[in-house]
């Protein structure tokens, strides 16, 4: 499978789920919440689930809306530290093992997922 074949196995429906699930999470999160004004908790999740649909095979809302993606730039006034990235990728395992999908679908969020992540850490502890 390719990776532009995902949103054709996961469909709207299941991007939805994934992003809900693993947002519900996020709000509460000791690390990973407070980085969120609370008002902003639904764009975020909207703006999440339209990239991943966008990049994994589906409608380019995202790029229409909002541009080129530029995830370093986007997430520089962010503290994003190894802790915090380890955290979003517990919460996001705990979603992706929630929301039914392919194996083979899985396999590939979770590779774009621990990658993206990693790319994303931009302070020190």
């Amino acid at each position: 499978m390719e990776e532009l074949d995902v949103y054709k196995a996961l469909g709207e429906e299941g991007f939805r789920r994934l992003i809900a699930e693993f947002y519900t999470q996020v709000r509460y999160d000791d690390i990973l919440g407070p980085l969120y004004p609370q008002n902003e908790f639904d764009a975020a999740e909207e703006r999440l689930r339209d990239f991943l649909i966008g990049r994994f095979g589906g409608p380019q809302r995202y790029i229409e809306n909002r541009g080129h993606p530029r995830l370093r730039m986007r997430h520089a006034p962010f503290p994003v530290t190894q802790a915090a990235r380890d955290r979003w990728m517990k919460l996001m395992d705990h979603a992706l093992s929630k929301v039914e999908m392919p194996g083979e679908v899985e396999s590939i969020l979770r590779s774009y997922f621990e990658s993206t992540a990693t790319a994303m850490i931009n302070r020190s502890a």
